[in-house]
């Protein structure tokens, strides 16, 4: 036994209790900490347009708990907003990608006029709120405003009807922040497929293939969430630069459409680009994909049964609801996605995009946006480590927005991609 100043340095560690090891809950929170959540979809933005017409000086984005409209019940009006600043603190949320979305059905001139004031709306959100949030429009812009404890406010546009078809509106939206496009939306471009609709393009168009170029040479983020596995390949091969999914899920663990498929996740692994989980139970729990498809064919039934009586059919929907419950959705299922993307693409491929504000509600225990620690700390006691969390929580999409921000810095003196507009 060796001594110094007197004490016996073996008893000294025989009689030292040993380190606590840290809870799931204790893990998770040092990686938020460390890295906050860089949520990759939120529709924030949709419901200002929705709700209050863009008109937003007297919105509070403080507290938006007491948003649901008791006159508007049964319907996405009289529920609550899942976001504002108290729960996306909570959430330890400390960038956001929010949504800039228009709906599909709009024609081409339309759909633009309506881009444009969402990302008006949403830009004059983030400036009403300068303690708390802060435009960002690079990597660097990001973790300077984590580091001044702002959220990090970046603009994704959700679906490539925003640009009209039109190479030239793209660029101006780049030059108005946008920083990622998601190539379509429900429906089918006049230049590539959607998931949800019926093939037209068999994925990409020529004139879509140098949408794909044109994003990679502005420097913004290639977003294949909602497009057709054929699409989704035919980004893959066209792309110089890793492309995301701003929010879904894996296919093999819920068969949607939406979500994507193995071969995909396994390309995905060699682009570089990242699945950003999405938390929309229709996505993410199997059961509750079930549920919405024996309701939709409830739906038909009644209204087929009763045709011109829409209120019995109603009724009888209502009563079936009463008799079908939804089935729950929860963490755990959510987890099951990204142990999934882990399992195929690896754990650098992975990142977090909630669709809150986009849906009805999240999983049970992550109802809104200041759910997230539940998630990290469910994936801490499925063996994750602290590192493993930061990369999903932020590391990763940093490190896929710095590769477009590189790869765009190269090749600054190429020429836009042009094509001729219509007479």
């Amino acid at each position: 036994m060796r001594w110094m100043g007197g004490v016996a340095i073996g008893a000294l560690l025989l009689g030292t209790a040993p380190l606590a090891a840290k809870t799931p809950e204790q893990v998770a929170e040092a990686a938020l900490e460390a890295a906050p959540v860089f949520d990759g979809h939120n529709d924030t933005p949709i419901q200002l347009r929705g709700r209050y017409h863009d008109v937003i000086g007297g919105f509070d984005f403080e507290d938006t708990t007491d948003t649901g409209n008791p006159e508007a019940t049964g319907t996405w009006k009289g529920r609550a907003m899942h976001t504002d600043l108290v729960r996306l603190r909570k959430g330890h949320v400390g960038a956001q990608f929010w949504s800039i979305f228009v709906s599909a059905n709009l024609p081409g001139p339309e759909a633009v006029q309506a881009t444009l004031e969402q990302i008006d709306v949403t830009r004059r959100l983030i400036a009403r709120y300068p303690q708390d949030m802060q435009l960002a429009l690079s990597a660097d812009d990001v973790e300077r405003a984590m580091a001044r404890g702002r959220i990090a406010s970046l603009l994704g546009m959700e679906g490539g009807h925003s640009i009209g078809s039109s190479l030239g509106v793209l660029r101006q939206m780049y030059a108005l922040g946008v920083r990622y496009m998601t190539l379509t939306h429900s429906k089918n471009t006049p230049w590539a497929d959607s998931a949800t609709d019926t093939p037209e393009h068999h994925g990409l168009t020529d004139f879509g293939r140098d949408v794909v170029r044109e994003i990679n040479r502005l420097g913004m983020l290639v977003d294949l969430s909602h497009v057709s596995e054929e699409t989704m390949l035919d980004a893959l091969d066209v792309s110089r630069v890793p492309v995301i999914f701003s929010h879904s899920g894996a296919r093999a663990v819920n068969g949607h459409a939406r979500n994507v498929p193995d071969n995909v996740l396994e390309k995905l692994k060699a682009n570089g680009g990242i699945v950003m989980a999405i938390a929309l139970p229709g996505y993410v729990g199997e059961a509750a994909r079930q549920w919405y498809a024996d309701r939709q064919a409830e739906k038909a039934r009644q209204d087929a049964l009763w045709q011109g009586q829409p209120d019995k059919a109603a009724a009888a929907l209502a009563a079936w609801d009463e008799a079908h419950p939804e089935p729950p959705t929860t963490v755990s299922d959510m987890a099951d996605h990204i142990d999934h993307i882990r399992a195929v693409a690896g754990i650098d491929h992975i990142g977090i995009g909630g669709d809150y504000d986009g849906m009805a509600s999240g999983p049970v225990g992550m109802e809104d946006v200041s759910g997230y620690p539940v998630l990290f700390a469910e994936l801490a006691r499925r063996g994750y480590s602290q590192a493993d969390l930061e990369k999903i929580a932020s590391r990763n999409i940093l490190r896929v927005m710095r590769a477009a921000e590189r790869y765009a810095a190269a090749h600054r003196g190429d020429p836009p991609v042009e094509t001729p507009v219509p007479d």
